[in-house]
């Protein structure tokens, strides 16, 4: 799992129709003390996160299960957003 502060949001009118639905968020990847590790990336949220909370995402074939939404077909998926962080080492994460 990494850790990353949601900075935006992407709107998409066409895209896989597993998606449909789904709601895409910018994210900045950061360590603990919330400073940008890498390049933002594009991720599936699937816990209702919003612009300006840390949450922690996977990516790769972890980010894919996160994201299965039919047992017959997976949906192509590179990063999805599987929780909201309230404390990193007893800090507030805002």
């Amino acid at each position: 799992m990494n850790l990353a502060r949601v900075i935006g949001t992407v709107w998409a009118t066409r895209k896989d129709e597993n998606f449909t639905g789904a709601k895409f968020l910018v994210v900045q990847p950061v360590d603990d003390a919330r400073r940008a590790t890498a390049a933002p990336l594009v991720a599936v949220d699937t816990v209702g996160a919003g612009v300006g909370e840390t949450v922690f995402y996977v990516t790769a074939r972890e980010a894919l299960l996160a994201y299965k939404r039919d047992l017959d077909h997976l949906t192509p998926c590179d990063a999805a957003i599987i929780g909201i962080v309230e404390t990193i080492n007893g800090r507030d994460p805002g």
